[in-house]
């Protein structure tokens, strides 16, 4: 079922439910009103008679024939007039008798001096009346048939009413939820007009304040966060063949230029070192891309615990120096760590010391010294590390774009690389809501500062 029909039926189901305690109300209230007043009428008729009979000395005889010949207003009241010892002293029509007063009715009435009750569809009261020649009970009773018949009509009415009030209620439901979900619709329709080669299209944010317009908002803004993916994913790839045909290129013409003629023994080696090297920058590129693909996994799929910044940076110092023996890498406490918890963090040790290793390893290979320096120093609640190195330097023009992936710099024929490594590190320390900063000046080196939150 579509929305706009449940809004329907629920707004017309919620406004029926009240309208219908309303009728019961009215109807409920108007019957008690009913019938104590009838009660009432009941009362007054059976004391003017008592006053007929007693203080008029209206004979009984006589108020028997008026009341024969009466319009029965009341529908054929019947009024009796007993003492309290239960002796008749008045019977409008004792042949018919509908109360049938019992001496325990009597005592009953002397005891409350005042009773109402039903008696099948008549209402009888029975009246302890004080006179000055004595105390008598009265009792009258009579059937409500005008009151009936209102009531009657009146239960009609709503009941019409009612129906009638449904239908004009469901209508206006319909109309308020076509209304109110348009928008939806008009959104729906701009959106299917949205494909992959049109991402750059988008919907109408509205008047920017109510649901629909904050449902675009959103929409819009996922749209972009879709688009910058699509463009980075082009560039990847784009990237990504760039820099695996330069490599690919020179194996296969070494190859094929080793094939076209016999060659010395040395010639061979050579040429096999050659492809070698290329095949390692193929392998060197395929790692990175691993590293930078799990980089990029949603944050609840990666595994954290409590890490040691400095035992990390020693890790990553041990496999970069096993690879790379010529490397110098100094470590430095620049303060004195009174708690351990100021160098402690919760991270990813293996994406971590990846990080670690690239900002190691590019302060190195851009150094003629083959030196970086790690300053370990602590803030409020972030650990400090300072990489330092006092390599050729980053031209001005670069530092904006160093960590972009793929961004090679106008040092590159300084060191090989690929691009991927100071990206993969920024990302790496997003993940652990860490920031990496960079300053450098051209022949002076370059410092990478990088800030996490400890534990």
């Amino acid at each position: 079922m579509k929305i706009r029909n449940k809004l329907t039926l629920l707004f017309t189901g919620i406004v029926a439910a009240i309208f219908l305690v309303f009728a019961l109300v009215i109807y409920i209230s108007f019957n008690k009103n009913r019938e104590e007043e009838y009660y009432k009428q009941l009362n007054t008729i059976a004391i003017t008679k008592a006053k007929l009979l007693l203080d008029a000395k209206v004979s009984p005889q006589v108020l028997q024939l008026i009341y024969r010949n009466s319009q029965n207003v009341l529908y054929e009241e019947e009024v009796a007039v007993y003492d309290t010892s239960f002796h008749l002293k008045y019977h409008d029509a004792v042949e018919i008798d509908k109360v049938k007063e019992t001496r325990q009715m009597i005592d009953e009435i002397v005891r409350k001096h005042y009773i109402k009750f039903y008696q099948g569809k008549m209402q009888v009261v029975g009246i302890l009346y004080k006179h000055k020649t004595g105390n008598y009970v009265l009792t009258a009773a009579a059937n409500d048939q005008l009151g009936y018949a209102k009531l009657q009509n009146l239960k009609y009415t709503l009941i019409i009413a009612f129906l009638s009030t449904i239908i004009l209620i469901y209508l206006c439901g319909l109309f308020l939820a076509n209304r109110a979900l348009q928008p939806v619709s008009d959104l729906i329709e701009e959106v299917e007009e949205i494909t992959a080669t049109n991402l750059d299209l988008r919907i109408k944010e509205g008047n920017g304040s109510d649901e629909i317009a904050e449902l675009a908002i959103t929409f819009n803004a996922m749209l972009n966060r879709l688009e910058k993916s699509f463009d980075a994913q082009k560039e990847v790839v784009s990237n990504i063949s760039h820099e695996l045909r330069t490599p690919l290129t020179a194996m296969l013409a070494e190859l094929q230029l080793t094939l076209e003629k016999d060659r010395s023994n040395e010639a061979y080696k050579t040429s096999i070192a050659q492809a070698i090297d290329d095949a390692k920058k193929i392998v060197r590129l395929s790692n990175s891309l691993l590293d930078l693909a799990k980089a990029n996994y949603d944050l609840t799929e990666i595994s954290f615990k409590e890490l040691r910044v400095d035992e990390l940076i020693l890790d990553a110092r041990g496999d970069l120096l096993h690879a790379q023996p010529a490397y110098k890498i100094n470590i430095i406490f620049e303060t004195e760590i009174e708690d351990d918890h100021f160098i402690s963090i919760m991270g990813n040790e293996y994406l971590l010391k990846l990080a670690f290793i690239n900002l190691l390893e590019n302060g190195c290979k851009f150094s003629k010294a083959l030196e970086v320096t790690v300053a370990i120093n602590y803030f409020g609640d972030k650990t400090i590390l300072r990489f330092q190195d006092q390599g050729i330097g980053i031209d001005e023009k670069d530092l904006p774009n160093v960590f972009k992936p793929f961004y090679r710099g106008a040092n590159q024929d300084f060191a090989d690389g690929n691009g991927i490594g100071l990206s993969l590190t920024k990302k790496i320390l997003e993940l652990h809501s860490g920031t990496i900063s960079l300053q450098s000046k051209t022949g002076e080196g370059s410092t990478f500062t990088v800030e996490l939150p400890h534990i």
